[in-house]
């Protein structure tokens, strides 16, 4: 079996080992398996040129897959940490710590700035890796129709994927997970990047995947948000607690609290040949 830790994401296949469903065309399979092991690990940090975080789920993945077409777009952890920054540009400004001064800081001004070769938070826009022969995703003021994700239609089929995590030296946590929901016409992916830095930030960077079956439009969008710690702390006071930041509610929260950094993309694509869209243009677009 072809794994992710040793292959791209081309390489992962409706084939391999995982749960799937197929809907008007559409196939959508996932994959989960246990954390690598020291090995793929080695292999890994080789091919990316950086450590990899704490628990790396290199071998999980989540693919959808238009079998007519060919086109398919899928999540691994692999391609998400290829496009951390390994320049060193995005380090983070981190508040006074004994342990970080220790072992990971450099003193400038009463500040302490983290010395290593990448970006040590994992943060990441990745937004899916695209694989076609046909169709691409092209700029759009199309936007995902959620009154129609508001509809109480059956769901068909729900996963959730971990692909990576990282306590941050226990300085907060930087997580990359996805999950998706298909109902009998549509269906919805998320993949959420979620950094929480104690005392300094919170950022989420998000790519949603929506598809209509019977026309074949997919919309993909990704926002990128930002705010500082204690900004929202203060938005959840009643109800924070620090061990728990990282818990469905609480994230949600976050994502409500943050503020958009200006990275905010949207891409359309309709594959099935002929196919009427009837998704519309923003009107604020």
């Amino acid at each position: 079996m072809a794994t992710i830790s040793s292959t791209v994401a081309a390489q992962f296949t409706p084939t391999d080992t995982g749960d799937s469903i197929t809907q008007q065309g559409f196939r959508i399979t996932t994959r989960k398996l246990p954390i690598l092991k020291a090995g793929p690990i080695e292999e890994m940090t080789s091919k990316l040129g950086i450590t990899p975080p704490e628990m790396i789920f290199g071998d999980n993945a989540m693919s959808i897959e238009h079998k007519e077409s060919g086109w398919r777009i899928t999540f691994n952890a692999f391609d998400a940490l290829d496009r951390v920054d390994k320049t060193g540009e995005s380090m983070l400004k981190v508040s006074y710590s004994k342990e970080w001064q220790k072992n990971r800081e450099k003193v400038h001004e009463g500040i302490k700035e983290v010395v290593k070769p990448f970006d040590w938070s994992y943060s990441t826009d990745h937004k899916g890796t695209i694989s076609s022969n046909k169709h691409t995703l092209e700029p759009t003021t199309r936007v995902i129709p959620l009154e129609l994700l508001r509809r109480p239609d059956p769901i068909l089929f729900f996963d959730e994927v971990m692909l990576y995590e990282d306590e941050l030296a226990d300085n907060g946590i930087a997580m990359l997970s996805c999950k998706i929901r298909v109902m009998p016409a549509r269906l919805l992916l998320l993949c959420r990047f979620f950094m929480r830095l104690d005392d300094v930030v919170f950022r989420i960077r998000d790519t949603r995947v929506f598809v209509e079956f019977a026309t074949g439009e997919v919309i993909r969008e990704y926002v990128a948000k930002e705010e500082e710690f204690e900004t929202v702390r203060k938005v959840g006071a009643l109800m924070y607690h620090r061990d728990a930041i990282e818990g469905s509610a609480i994230d949600e929260l976050v994502a409500d609290s943050v503020i958009e950094t200006g990275d905010h993309e949207r891409g359309y694509s309709s594959l099935n040949a002929g196919s009427k869209p009837d998704i519309r243009d923003s009107p604020d677009s």
